[in-house]
C-alpha cells in the first residue's frame, strides 16, 4: 500500500516526481480504500496502479471511480480481478455542462464477469445511462446496498428478487413503469426508494417486505396502492406524495410503527377516518371535500383542476392530460391547461445560481431573479403553459421593462411578458407563456419598441421619448424585416458629473437593431431631440456631433462629416443605412469619442460598498456583503442587533455580473475545501438586485490564548468581464489594480476551555448515551468510541450526511484544529446528544456511513445492533420460561 500511495502522488504526466506527493496520496488512499473519483484522471491513475502494483491493488476493498471519466470502459475490464472488493462506486454527476447541469456518466452496461465480485456488498451506479439493469448484477448474491438512481431504467429483471440480502435499494429518478413480482422476495430489505418514476401499479407482493422501515413511492403515477401494504409491520415512513391517488386503504392506520404518512399533492377527495385521525399524516394539496364530478362535469372544460403545493424539499411533479395548477415553495406558479400534455409527464425543476459564463446579460440589463431550470428540455406541449416568476422590482422602472428570458437553440431570447403586483404581499411577478421547457430568468432591460418594416415603409418611435422617431421610406427593403429600438435617457447632471464640464450636453442614447444582415436599400431618417438647453435659435452647428458606437459600445466615432444634418427648433434629423448606437452631443471639445466612451462606461457601473460584520455572540462567524450605495444604511440598520463591525468600505464601482473575491489576511483563514473557494479566496458574483452576501466561519493559526488576532479581509476584482470599454480594462492592470477595499477583522482572545486538561477519552466527557431502543438494540457510549476510532479523515463527510450544518462542521474543526481524534468525537457525540430521543437515529447513522462511502463502519454498526436484537430476544425467552416455571410451581403447591 505504501508503494501504491507513492505511485498515486509521486508521478506526474512525464513520470517524474512531484513535491506534492504525500498530500495527494493521502487524499485518495486510506488503508484498503481507493478514492479516485475526485480526480479528473482517476481511471488513468487506477490503470497505472493496476499495471505496476497489481498485487497491492487486488487487495483493495473500497473503490470509487467517476463514470464521467473517458477511460472508464478500459478500467472496467480490470475490476473483476479485485476479488476482495466490498464497496464499488461508479457514479456520474462529477462534471457539469455549460449550463451548470450535472452530466450523466457514460455507463450503459457492465462486463459479464462483473458478477464474479462475490464479496461485493455495496454498489453505486447512480447518474449513469442504464436503460436495463445489467444481468451480471443478479450474480452478486452478497449485495446489501444497490443504488441505480438517476438512470433511464424502464423495468427491473423478473428475477430481481434473487438479491435476497439487499437491505437498501434506490432507483429514484428513473422511468420505471412497473415492478417484478419477485420484489417481494427481498425479505431483508429495509429501505426502498422508487420515487420520481412512472409507476402506475404496484404488485401485491410488495406487502411481503416485512423488514421494510421506509418506502418512498412519491412522484409516480399511482392511482391506488394495494391493501397488502398493511402487512409491512416494520414500516416507519411511507411517502406517497405527488401521485394520482384517488383512494388509500384504511388498513394503513393499523401499521404499529408508522410515524410518517405523506399523502400530499394527490387527487384524494376523501380520506378514511382512521387515517385522518393519525397525528403524522400529511394531506396538503388534495381536493378534499370536493364532490365527485358527474359525467357531464367530466366532459366540461370548466371543471376545477388539481392544485399542487410543493414543499421546499421537493423537486418534481406529474402533469396529466387533465392539467393542473402548481405552486412551488419559492413562489413560482404554473398553469397547465387541459390537454397541454397528452400523456402523464414528470416535470423536474430546480433553482440555480446565475453563472456569468453562460447567463449572458446585454448592455444595461439587470438580473432580477435566480435561474429556473425546467426539465425535460425541449418537450413540446400541445397548449401553452403559463409561468409566474417572482422578481425584485428594478430601481428605474420608467427606463426599463421586465421580461422573462429563456435559453433555446443555443441562445437567450426574451418572451412576451406581463407583470403585476400581488395585492397582499405587494411582491412583483412576471408572467409568460411557453410551449417547451428550458432555463428561465427575469431581467430588466431597456424599454424595447419594435415593428415590422414592409416594402411600403413605416414609422417607429420610442415610448420612452416620443420625440425620437425612425422613418422608413417606401422601397427601403424588398423583404419585410423586424426592427427594434431602445433608448437610454441621460440627464444633464449625469453628463456634467462624469465629464466635470458644464459645457458638455447629450441627447438620449439610441440603439437600433434588425433581424437582417443586409443594409437598407434607401437611407433611413432618424429624428433625435437636441441636447438639453440647445434650440434652433441658439444652436452653434460647429459644436454639434453625431456619434456612432459599435455593438459593444467600446468605440465611438464622430460621423458628423459623413451625414447630412438638418435642424428644426427642437430636433436634429440625419440619415443612415445601417443600425447600431447613435448619440447626439453638443460640446466645444474636438475629440468627443473618448469622452463618450468614458460616459458610456460609467452609465453601466454601479456604486457599491463592502461590509464585513461579526456576529456578536460568535465573533468567528463573519458576514460579508457587497451592497449598492443607496442600500447600505437600510442593510446595516437591519443587521445592527446581531452583528458588529467596522464602517463600510469606501465606494467602488462594479459592473453587473462582475466577479470579485474576498481574501482573509494577517492571521485569519477559512476552510479551503469550500466549493466557492478559489486559491484561498471566496468567490462572489455581483448582481445589483440580488443578495451578494455570504456568512462563514473564520479561523486563525495563531495561538489566541495569549492575545487577540487583528486580521483583515480584502476584496479584489476577478477576471475582467466581457465587453467592457478598453480603457476600463487597461486601468485594471499593474500593481494593486485588482484591489478594491480592506476591512479589519478582530478575533478576541480565547478564554481557558473546560477541557484543556487531558483525560483518557481525548479530553471529552459526555453523559451516558443509549441510542435506539430495547427491541432493536442500543448503541452505547463505548460503541460510539469504538466507531470513532475508525472514522479518520471522513469525519466531515459523515457529519454532513448526519445532518450537521456546514457551519457546525467548521466550528468543530476550528475548536479542535490540532487533534483529529477530538474533531471526530466532537462531531459524533454532538450529533448523538441532539438525536438521542429519535428512535430512528441508529438507522440514520448507518445510512450516513453508507452515503459517505464507509460501508465498513455501517457493517460494524449493523453487527452491534444485530447482537442487541439477539440479546433482547434471549431475555424475552428467559422471562417467558420463568413465567411458565412459576405457573407450574403454583399448580403443584395447590395440589
Amino acid at each position: 500500500m505504501q508503494k501504491m500511495a507513492e505511485l498515486l502522488g509521486l508521478r506526474d504526466e512525464c513520470g517524474e516526481g512531484t513535491s506534492g506527493a504525500p498530500a495527494l496520496a493521502g487524499s485518495c488512499l486510506a488503508d484498503n480504500r481507493l478514492n479516485l473519483d475526485v480526480y479528473p484522471d482517476g481511471c488513468r491513475r487506477f490503470l497505472q496502479l493496476f499495471k505496476e502494483q497489481q498485487r497491492e491493488v487486488v487487495q483493495v476493498e473500497f473503490l470509487r471511480l467517476s463514470s464521467n471519466d473517458c477511460l472508464l470502459d478500459t478500467t472496467l475490464g480490470s475490476l473483476p480481478h479485485l476479488k476482495h472488493l466490498k464497496s464499488l462506486v461508479l457514479k456520474g454527476g462529477h462534471a457539469r455542462d455549460e449550463f451548470g447541469s450535472y452530466q450523466q456518466g457514460s455507463l450503459t452496461s457492465l462486463p459479464p464477469d462483473f458478477g464474479n465480485l462475490r464479496c461485493l456488498t455495496h454498489l453505486d451506479l447512480s447518474f449513469n445511462r442504464f436503460s436495463t439493469l445489467p444481468s451480471c448484477i443478479l450474480h452478486l448474491l452478497s449485495l446489501r446496498v444497490l443504488l441505480v438512481s438517476h438512470n433511464s431504467l424502464v423495468t427491473l429483471p423478473e428475477d430481481f428478487g434473487c438479491l435476497s440480502k439487499l437491505t437498501f435499494f434506490s432507483a429514484m429518478k428513473n422511468q420505471l413503469k412497473d415492478l417484478p413480482r419477485s420484489i417481494g422476495e427481498l425479505s431483508m430489505l429495509q429501505d426502498l426508494d422508487l420515487s420520481e418514476n412512472a409507476l402506475e401499479l404496484l404488485p401485491e407482493e410488495v406487502g411481503n417486505l416485512h423488514n421494510c422501515t421506509e418506502l418512498d413511492l412519491s412522484g409516480n403515477r399511482l392511482s391506488s396502492i394495494p391493501d397488502s401494504l398493511a402487512n409491512l409491520k416494520s414500516l416507519r415512513r411511507l411517502h406517497l406524495h405527488s401521485n394520482l391517488l384517488v383512494t388509500v386503504p384504511a388498513s394503513l392506520a393499523s401499521l404499529p410503527n408508522l410515524s410518517r404518512l405523506d399523502l400530499q399533492s394527490n387527487c384524494l377527495r376523501a380520506i378514511p377516518a382512521e387515517i385522518q385521525a393519525l397525528p403524522f399524516v400529511h394531506v396538503r394539496g388534495n381536493p378534499l371535500g370536493e364532490a365527485e364530478p358527474s359525467p357531464q362535469a367530466e366532459k366540461s372544460s370548466t371543471r376545477r383542476q388539481q392544485r399542487l403545493f410543493l414543499a421546499s424539499g421537493e423537486g418534481s411533479f406529474t402533469v396529466t392530460s387533465e392539467g393542473c395548477k402548481v405552486v412551488l415553495a419559492c413562489g413560482i406558479h404554473f398553469y397547465f391547461p387541459p390537454g397541454a400534455a397528452s400523456d402523464p409527464l414528470r416535470i423536474y425543476f430546480r433553482s440555480l445560481t446565475p453563472d456569468p459564463q453562460w447567463v449572458k446579460l446585454r448592455h444595461h440589463d439587470v438580473l432580477l431573479s435566480r435561474v429556473l431550470e425546467l426539465q425535460p428540455h425541449g418537450v413540446q406541449f400541445q397548449q401553452e403553459v403559463q409561468i409566474w416568476m417572482p422578481y425584485i422590482a428594478p430601481q428605474t422602472p420608467h427606463q426599463h421593462e421586465v421580461v422573462v428570458r429563456t435559453f433555446s437553440r443555443q441562445s437567450w431570447s426574451d418572451l412576451r411578458t406581463r407583470v403585476k403586483q400581488k395585492r397582499k404581499s405587494k411582491k412583483w411577478v412576471a408572467h409568460c407563456c411557453v410551449l417547451h421547457f428550458s432555463w428561465f430568468l427575469v431581467v430588466s432591460r431597456l424599454v424595447q419598441n419594435e415593428c415590422r418594416v414592409p416594402a411600403e415603409g413605416t414609422l417607429l418611435f420610442s415610448s420612452v421619448d416620443p420625440n425620437i422617431k425612425v422613418i422608413f421610406p417606401p422601397g427601403v427593403t424588398k423583404e419585410p424585416r423586424s426592427v427594434k429600438l431602445q433608448v437610454l435617457p441621460v440627464s444633464a447632471e449625469e453628463i456634467q458629473e462624469i465629464t466635470a464640464n458644464a459645457g458638455c450636453r447629450a441627447s438620449p442614447l439610441l440603439y437600433l437593431s434588425q433581424d437582417s444582415t443586409v443594409d437598407f436599400l434607401k437611407p433611413v431618417r432618424i429624428q433625435l431631440p437636441l441636447p438639453p438647453g440647445v434650440t434652433g435659435l441658439n444652436l452653434d452647428p460647429s459644436r454639434l456631433h453625431i456619434l456612432h458606437g459599435d455593438l459593444e459600445g467600446q468605440t465611438w466615432n464622430d460621423i458628423t462629416s459623413e451625414v447630412v444634418l438638418e435642424f428644426t427648433h427642437l430636433y436634429a434629423v440625419f440619415e443612415v443605412t445601417h443600425f447600431s448606437w447613435y448619440w447626439l452631443w453638443y460640446t466645444t471639445k474636438t475629440y468627443i469619442g473618448g469622452i463618450a466612451r468614458k460616459v458610456y462606461e460609467r452609465l453601466r457601473l454601479y456604486q457599491v460598498n463592502f461590509i464585513a460584520l461579526q456576529r456578536k455572540k460568535d465573533p468567528e462567524q463573519v458576514l460579508l456583503q457587497c451592497v449598492p450605495k443607496h442600500k447600505v444604511d437600510p442593510v446595516l440598520k437591519k443587521l445592527q442587533d446581531r452583528y458588529r463591525g467596522p464602517e463600510p468600505s469606501d465606494m467602488v464601482e462594479m459592473f453587473e455580473g462582475e466577479q470579485f473575491f474576498a481574501a482573509f489576511e494577517r492571521g485569519i483563514s477559512i476552510d479551503m475545501d469550500r466549493p466557492d473557494c478559489v486559491d484561498g479566496r471566496l468567490s462572489f458574483i455581483f448582481y445589483s438586485h440580488l443578495k451578494n452576501m455570504k456568512e462563514i466561519y473564520v479561523t486563525s493559526p495563531v495561538d489566541r490564548k495569549g492575545q487577540a488576532v487583528k486580521g483583515q479581509v480584502s476584496f479584489y476584482r476577478g477576471a475582467v468581464p466581457d465587453s467592457i470599454p478598453e480603457d476600463a480594462s487597461r486601468r485594471r492592470k499593474g500593481p494593486d489594480s485588482l484591489w478594491l477595499a480592506t476591512l479589519p477583522i478582530k478575533l478576541p482572545q480565547l478564554k481557558p476551555r473546560w477541557d484543556e486538561n487531558p483525560s483518557p477519552l481525548y479530553s471529552f466527557s459526555f453523559p451516558p448515551l443509549n441510542l435506539g431502543n430495547a427491541e432493536t438494540g442500543y448503541l452505547t457510549q463505548a460503541n460510539l468510541l469504538s466507531i470513532a476510532r475508525r472514522v479518520g479523515a471522513d469525519w466531515q463527510s459523515i457529519g454532513l450526511n448526519l445532518g450537521l450544518t456546514y457551519q457546525q462542521i467548521e466550528r468543530i474543526g476550528y475548536n479542535n484544529r490540532e487533534d483529529l481524534n477530538k474533531q471526530i468525537l466532537d462531531m459524533l457525540f454532538s450529533w448523538a446528544q441532539q438525536n438521542s430521543e429519535d428512535p430512528d437515529c441508529v438507522s440514520k447513522l448507518i445510512t450516513a456511513m453508507k452515503e459517505s462511502g464507509r460501508q465498513d463502519i455501517a457493517d460494524e454498526v449493523e453487527a452491534i445492533i444485530e447482537l442487541g436484537r439477539q440479546k433482547y430476544s434471549e431475555s424475552i425467552r428467559r422471562v417467558g420460561l420463568e413465567q411458565e416455571s412459576s405457573t407450574e410451581d403454583s399448580a403443584i403447591a395447590m395440589m
